[in-house]
């Protein structure tokens, strides 16, 4: 049962400030990027690292991981700290902490820096999800609920993206491009405890569809992580996420009209249009990961939650029912997590 959820983020940047104050000169002043950079749904994103204030696009991937290791746990331990509240419940009771990001490296990481500041029992075991991008966050509340109902104890998933770190050297290729114009910062602790009031996890599944692995890619470079991103993957997409959707709730006595709520990963405009339109919704059934992408953009791992956390807190999981929380990421790979209000 995820019985708490708290966020933290960097300071906000406004798109059109991003754009005016860095990435025009960065990106040469191109038309593609302008267009991209000025898009309507997007408003604001966090950066731990603001271009604006500080170019990082030249700086090594060692100084780039120094620079997360300083960044990361303060911004983690918020997060988690704000569950936990929410949650009733005390470091004390954690059996578990699983940490799940794709954007820093070290060891001791992150899952060690967060035990000491937290004060986690020394005997608490600790999970490491990383390098699998945006999708991590189901395969992680997965984990994390076998894990509470093995072993009848709480346990905490962190999901903590820092991509403002990974800024490229400039490029006019659309592919980088994008990336740099959606993705932003943020850190969402989920608390999951066996038993009581909350949101339960039913069940988790999964697609690889390894004949397109080429169309997302996330290299560590000399220069930080590079993302590669095809325009081809909402088409992939398409003829995966009916199929996984009516297996998800089929196996669990539901069907489509009974979905309460969607909580999808804004990867993209064109990923929403695509599942919108591959699983007949009405247009506002998304507006939570629109909110989010507005608001947020593109967090990587720390997204899906806070699109579930938007639905959350918007009232729309008020009335129960299941809810159908999905996301795409390197694979190419759909995750889908089916939740029950309560």
């Amino acid at each position: 049962m995820i019985a708490g959820i708290g966020t933290a983020f960097p300071a906000a940047v406004a798109q059109d400030v991003l754009w005016e104050g860095f990435f025009r000169d960065h990106f040469g002043g191109a038309r593609v990027a302008e267009r991209i950079f000025r898009a309507p749904f997007l408003r604001r994103r966090h950066a731990a690292v603001n271009p604006v204030l500080e170019d990082v696009s030249g700086w090594s991937t060692g100084r780039r991981m120094r620079r997360y290791a300083e960044e990361a746990p303060p911004l983690g331990h918020r997060a988690i700290t704000a569950a936990l509240a929410e949650s009733g419940l005390d470091a004390a009771d954690i059996g578990l902490l699983a940490v799940v990001s794709c954007t820093g490296y070290s060891t001791p990481g992150l899952d060690v820096r967060l035990a000491e500041s937290l004060a986690l029992p020394d005997r608490v075991q600790r999970l490491c999800i990383g390098h699998m991008g945006c999708y991590a966050a189901v395969p992680g509340l997965g984990a994390v609920g076998d894990f509470t109902a093995a072993r009848d104890r709480p346990a905490v998933l962190l999901c903590e993206e820092l991509t403002s770190l990974h800024l490229q050297p400039p490029t006019s290729d659309p592919e980088q491009i994008v990336p740099h114009a959606l993705f932003g910062d943020a850190a969402v602790a989920l608390v999951v405890r066996p038993g009581g009031r909350g949101l339960e996890l039913l069940d988790v599944d999964a697609r690889t569809d390894t004949s397109a692995s080429a169309y997302m890619t996330w290299d560590i470079t000399d220069l930080g992580f590079r993302m590669g991103l095809s325009p081809k993957v909402p088409d992939v997409l398409a003829d995966h996420v009916a199929e996984v959707t009516a297996d998800l709730l089929g196996r669990n006595g539901y069907g489509p009209d009974d979905v309460r709520a969607w909580a999808v990963h804004p990867g993209g405009p064109r990923i929403l249009d695509t599942v919108r339109e591959a699983l007949g919704l009405a247009p506002e059934a998304l507006d939570a990961s629109w909110s989010v992408l507005a608001e947020h953009g593109n967090c990587s791992s720390a997204t899906l939650p806070l699109v579930v956390d938007e639905l959350r807190r918007g009232g729309a999981l008020d009335g129960g029912g299941p809810v159908v929380a999905m996301a795409f990421g390197p694979g190419l790979t759909l995750y889908a997590a089916l939740l029950r209000a309560g």
